[in-house]
């Protein structure tokens, strides 16, 4: 409902227009052959009031609510409505209402959404609550209509009664824009009653001071409470007519339209309407002192607050200034956390985390150092290098942990918008700042810990390119005037510790890459994994599964099955994830009261997660002619690669199989110029190539394979295969071959 009480003149005078006539306000329910039940759904209204024969639209939108409707409406159309005492109760019970409301009809539904339905009522009559039926989902009483006491028709009654309706029409003459219907329905009311409930909703009075006036059924009262807001409201129109006269005198037409929001400004205060803005833009300044920007940021606030003198609230544009001060007020400007510079204690909250990656920890505790012995130096921008899983981003939040600073992370992945790093600028509709100033903000500190995750994920389109944007953000000499586009003052990020992780540093810019510290993380050795599962992923499984751990013992041969056998990965996600899997099927033992305890064996391990997903290359027991043994690097770790070759009748062809790619074929074919160059060495001669053709095979043809290192293993197997000579089975073999044989 609009609380304008014009605007609601307006509605109610359109639809006495539509009827016809003021006396269509009447008993909706009685023509529609309904009689109002004595038990009614209650509808809880927030911040109005109903009167009988009040036509109004509601919106609603709570599911009880809903709910009320969806179950009375097939049963009758006329439901109870009740005002809360507290608007702010979301689930209001029998006590958080007023016991009078007003029993109404529902004229037209109109459903949006299932969250959102809008409904047309009348009020009908007045009733107060007896007794409460139900109470959920929503609320069903048993209710008794109430009269209107009537006073003695006397001649001051029925002076009372024209001196309000009189009052009521010279109102509405004085209310721009208001047809002059509105006041021909005024004027055409007989009953007193019907006047003072159809004017009470209009009135310009809180609502508590509206229920009364519904809860009065005394009606020479009730006309009293109307009248007395109406020459209230009559008193201002009156004044602002004058003013609006004095207003027009004193100024040309030339100087009418520089002076018009000074009129504007003159009506609100004698109105008292400027009273919220004025106390907004007050508590605004307050908060800009509290923020303690710099000098150049301030006046460009302060500027912005001038506005808001000169700009009506209902403009687009003041909640938009509104949003920029805000921002403004909120970041942290002059926060800093204290760093935690004993070296000690952070290398124990390292160490207590993270097992190993000694090269990051040491690179951390460097800058402690640093940070100690020169308070205003630039914090590093570094990157840590990567494959998924190996701790890239929980590292970053025990750095923050180690440093005593707020952890923040931004995921980059898939960013393809510059104004994601920028902001927008606010001319645009909905603009905001930048992820990088948001992040700030939501930290509520300068010297946060800053994840920029997944910073080789970038891309880039037609709308910019936000691995360019960053090149400010993440250079020491720039980045203490970074400048968001929606702020459009500069920022200091001096003291934001950036931290990035990529996956593949070749996907990453090299402009961005030339401003970054990389620090790799290789995959983790069985070893280490092994001391992770031990040491950190048990204990967070065992907890996460509600397990103590004297109900699940674990044998360090059963951490090394699930590894090699379950496992192939260069990070621990999959090894915590089986653990889990393990940890779960105890848990439901447990549960069903199979067993108190268990031990974890490798045999266990095999009975819970079945066969084994990954079986490695081993050494060969025999060797023949053609096979060898070479080394592969994944990022997985190191692996055994079988070559095969071998001959047969043809006509010199040579078959490539075992999904492998173009530098490995070109190693092929170094390979074999170089085997047909030394025919003699090995026993060939060149009548015998073009006899044969030749197959070369790398098992696992499901594996894509390719590298600058195949070009001795290659040679070797074709050498092998045409001396006749097996290579040794214990000999493995890496490297690349030129044609010279080197």
């Amino acid at each position: 409902m609009n609380d304008d009480p014009l605007i609601a003149l307006k509605s109610g005078t359109d639809a006495k227009s539509a009827s016809g006539d003021a006396a269509a306000i009447g008993n909706i329910a009685e023509r529609a052959g309904q009689s109002i039940p004595d038990v009614l759904s209650i509808l809880p209204l927030r911040s109005f009031v109903i009167f009988p024969g009040t036509i109004l639209p509601l919106t609603v939108g709570r599911a009880a609510s809903i709910k009320l409707l969806d179950e009375t409406l097939p049963q009758t159309k006329i439901i109870g409505l009740l005002t809360q005492r507290d608007e702010t109760k979301e689930e209001p019970e029998p006590q958080d209402l007023y016991p009078v409301g007003t029993a109404a009809i529902v004229l037209k539904l109109l459903r949006q959404s299932d969250s959102h339905v809008i409904l047309v009522v009348q009020g009908l009559r007045r009733f107060a609550l007896r007794t409460i039926v139900a109470a959920h989902p929503y609320l069903r009483a048993e209710v008794e209509l109430l009269h209107s006491k009537f006073p003695t028709q006397t001649k001051e009654w029925e002076a009372t009664f024209r001196n309000l309706r009189d009052s009521s029409a010279k109102l509405l003459e004085l209310t721009p824009d208001m047809p002059e219907q509105a006041r021909a329905v005024v004027l055409s009311i007989e009953d007193p009653e019907q006047l003072a409930d159809f004017l009470a909703p209009n009135l310009n009075v809180d609502t508590a001071q509206k229920q009364a006036i519904l809860e009065e059924l005394d009606v020479e009262k009730r006309l009293a409470a109307v009248q007395k807001g109406i020459s209230a409201q009559l008193e201002i129109a009156q004044i602002q007519q004058k003013l609006h006269q004095d207003v027009q005198s004193q100024f040309s037409e030339a100087q009418r339209r520089a002076y018009l929001r000074e009129q504007m400004k003159a009506i609100q205060r004698e109105l008292g309407e400027d009273a919220g803005t004025a106390d907004q833009i007050e508590r605004l300044s307050k908060r800009l002192e509290e923020a303690k920007p710099p000098e150049e940021v301030l006046k460009q606030a302060d500027r912005e607050l001038k506005r808001l003198d000169v700009i009506p609230p209902a403009s687009p544009e003041y909640s938009v200034i509104v949003s920029y001060v805000e921002t403004i007020a909120e970041l942290p400007w002059s926060k800093l956390s204290k760093d935690n510079l004993d070296l000690n204690q952070a290398q124990q909250i390292l160490d207590r985390d993270h097992y190993d990656l000694e090269k990051v920890k040491r690179r951390l505790i460097e800058y402690l150092a640093v940070r100690k012995l020169n308070p205003q130096g630039h914090g590093p921008i570094l990157c840590f290098l990567g494959p998924p899983g190996v701790g890239k981003t929980s590292l970053g939040q025990s750095i923050a942990d180690a440093l005593g600073r707020k952890f923040v992370r931004m995921s980059l992945g898939g960013i393809r918008d510059e104004a994601e790093i920028r902001g927008h600028r606010r001319t645009y509709i909905g603009s905001m700042p930048g992820r990088i100033i948001q992040e700030l903000r939501r930290a509520g500190t300068r010297n946060p810990v800053m994840m920029l995750d997944e910073v080789d994920k970038i891309g880039a389109d037609f709308r910019g390119d936000p691995a360019s944007a960053l090149l400010e953000v993440l250079d020491p000499r720039q980045n203490h005037t970074f400048s968001d586009r929606y702020l459009d003052v500069p920022f200091d990020l001096s003291q934001v510790l950036f931290i990035a992780t990529a996956n593949y540093i070749d996907a990453v810019p090299e402009p961005l890459r030339d401003r970054m510290e990389v620090i790799s993380l290789p995959g983790y050795t069985e070893r280490e994994k092994l001391e992770i599962a031990k040491r950190y992923l048990v204990r967070r499984q065992l907890e996460e599964n509600g397990l103590k751990p004297e109900q699940c013992e674990w044998q360090e041969e059963a951490f090394r099955r699930i590894i090699n056998d379950y496992t192939h990965e260069a990070g621990v996600r999959e090894l915590e994830r089986q653990i889990g899997a393990v940890c779960r099927a105890v848990a439901a033992q447990v549960a069903r009261g199979e067993t108190e305890r268990a031990t974890i064996t490798p045999e266990r391990v095999a009975e819970l997660l079945g066969p084994a997903k990954y079986v490695r290359e081993t050494k060969l027991k025999t060797s023949q002619p053609g096979v060898v043994t070479g080394l592969a690097y994944t990022p997985a770790g190191g692996e055994v690669l079988h070559i095969e070759a071998t001959r047969y009748p043809g006509k010199g062809n040579v078959t490539l199989t075992g999904h492998i790619g173009e530098v490995m074929k070109e190693s092929v074919q170094a390979a074999l110029s170089l085997v047909r160059s030394r025919d003699g060495q090995l026993g060939t001669n060149a009548e015998d190539f073009r006899k044969i053709d030749i197959h070369v095979h790398v098992p696992a043809g499901a594996v894509p394979k390719d590298g600058p290192s195949a070009g001795i293993a290659m040679f070797t197997a074709l050498a092998s295969l045409f001396s006749k000579r097996p290579v040794r089975p214990d000999v493995a073999m890496t490297g690349e071959i030129t044609l010279r044989g080197l």
